[in-house]
């Protein structure tokens, strides 16, 4: 019997050692196919990358509503990409209704402060009657239990909103000081990109500082170490847990105004795929760790905008962009294949007592 586990094993490694092969020799041949070719110019690479670095911010943000969930409670939020919807849906409102009387124009900064002050508080609504209703009487019910409730929950919060705001496509309106592009460092790039990048980058810096250098983010840490401790030191559980859910769908607000901004459009049905991205994300980075969904999304992020044409284009694939997500998700593959963790997870050698 031991034999032909052993066997077994072996011919498991085997295959994933070829896996790894394979994927590593297609991406060396089709970066030098690309490269040669010189289809490119150093200016598409910026721009493939700046648009990276802007997507990637994205998902990093509402990548932290799942691993903080996950840290916390040791289980994967799957509404959470309704409750980013739902807050850059309802703001779209609050930014149609300043762009149609000129006030978007005359003041873009205290507009555009509304109205990421409006997504984030109903995403943040949304987030604690979804964890008051659906996960806090399933807390200490089995692992599949609140999943299934989340999925539920889930599809329950899209076709709410279809049935709410119709299942068009809004528009969202765009202030003129964002349309064309800066100059930084003689390469122009885009001014909604910009933005977006930097206030993604401030947003998450504020949110690891309140995580590490707060007495609630130190409680946070403590219920994710382990729950029943925390309450015999005197820590609120249920009162962190809300916190967590309350930071995690404010981020997931704030992200859906920076994704209008980026892809001037939303729809009931917005926060399937990105949520989907987000999760990815959180998991390549180390799911549970906040620095890691961080890096997990800037990292995704890159490699979805430059990996087609870099590894694709080489290899004479038509259209390589609409294989974007193939390599996203052959890059998760192959980086819980090296680290089954994360980039930046836990080894866990031993079982938590």
């Amino acid at each position: 019997m031991r034999g032909a586990w052993a066997r077994k094993g072996t011919l498991v490694d085997l295959y994933l050692w070829a896996f790894r092969v394979v994927v590593i020799l297609v991406v060396i041949w089709g970066t030098f196919g690309t490269l040669r070719a010189g289809t490119y110019s150093r200016e598409h690479w910026i721009d493939f990358a700046v648009f990276g670095l802007s997507q990637g911010s994205i998902y990093a943000l509402i990548a932290l509503g799942y691993t903080m969930v996950y840290g916390v409670l040791r289980m994967i939020n799957f509404a959470h990409g309704e409750v980013f919807m739902s807050g850059a849906y309802t703001a779209y409102f609050v930014a149609d209704a300043f762009g149609r009387s000129g006030y978007l124009n005359r003041n873009p900064l205290v507009s555009y402060l509304a109205i990421l002050v409006v997504a984030m508080l109903t995403s943040t609504a949304i987030a604690l009657v979804v964890e008051r209703l659906a996960y806090r009487p399933l807390r200490r019910a089995p692992r599949l239990v609140p999943l299934i409730s989340a999925i539920g929950a889930s599809f329950f919060l899209q076709y709410a909103f279809r049935g709410l705001y119709g299942s068009g496509f809004k528009a969202y309106p765009e202030p003129e000081v964002l349309k064309g592009k800066w100059v930084i460092a003689g390469i122009g790039i885009l001014r909604s990109q910009v933005i977006v990048v930097v206030g993604a980058a401030l947003m998450l810096l504020v949110l690891y500082w309140f995580v590490m250098r707060t007495k609630t983010g130190m409680a946070m840490r403590a219920v994710s170490e382990d729950k029943d401790a925390a309450a015999l030191m005197g820590i609120d559980v249920d009162r962190v847990i809300v916190i967590t859910f309350a930071l995690g769908a404010a981020m997931a607000g704030a992200a859906g105004v920076l994704y209008a901004l980026v892809f001037k459009q939303v729809h009931f049905f917005m926060g399937f795929v990105p949520g989907i991205k987000a999760f990815t994300a959180a998991v390549l980075g180390g799911i549970g760790n906040v620095p890691g969904a961080m890096l997990g999304g800037l990292f995704l992020g890159l490699v979805e905008s430059v990996g087609p044409a870099l590894f694709l284009d080489g290899l004479g694939i038509v259209a390589p962009y609409q294989l974007k997500d193939v390599i996203a998700f052959t890059m998760l593959v192959m980086v819980l294949i090296f680290r089954p963790s994360g980039i930046l997870g836990e080894r866990l050698v031993v079982k938590k007592a």
